[in-house]
């Protein structure tokens, strides 16, 4: 879940910056994670494929990403050759174990940062009720006021 949750955050719109500008950015990313990066235009294709399917504004082009799945004495495991392939691997798992609807996105238009939604129900809507939650709520209030 965290790996899906952070290679989504690899954009943050509310500090204006990308890891996946540059190949240097996205080596470094994978590697803190013990992971090769592969091509970084996969992981931009990929990241934006899986953006759109948590609920982003975005328009995602098509993505096929090679993972393998190994049956070994333990049993079956999703082996892959790069960081995309591990994001995608552990997206897979989530949508298998039915948790991938609560992967979201921040509606803030400022935000849009992803986030587990880890509520009993299912129904969190922002990152951060302290933060995004509340300037939607200041922002309603002043409208309805006005």
């Amino acid at each position: 879940m965290s790996l899906v949750v952070d290679f989504l955050n690899t954009l943050d719109v509310e500090d204006d910056t990308d890891v996946l500008t540059n190949a240097v950015n996205w080596r470094a990313w994978s590697h803190e994670r013990g992971l090769e990066a592969g091509p970084v235009s996969a992981a931009r294709s990929a990241r934006t494929t899986l953006r759109a399917a948590v609920g982003d504004t975005v328009d995602p082009s098509p993505l096929a990403v090679p993972v393998t799945i190994e049956l070994a004495p333990g049993g079956p495991a999703l082996v892959t050759r790069d960081a995309v392939g591990a994001v995608m691997a552990a997206a897979a798992r989530l949508a298998v174990l039915g948790q991938w609807a609560r992967v979201k996105i921040c509606p803030a238009d400022d935000c849009r940062w992803a986030f587990y939604d880890e509520s009993r129900n299912r129904s969190r809507t922002w990152c951060s009720m302290q933060v995004c939650g509340n300037r939607e709520k200041a922002r309603s209030w002043r409208q309805r006021r006005a």
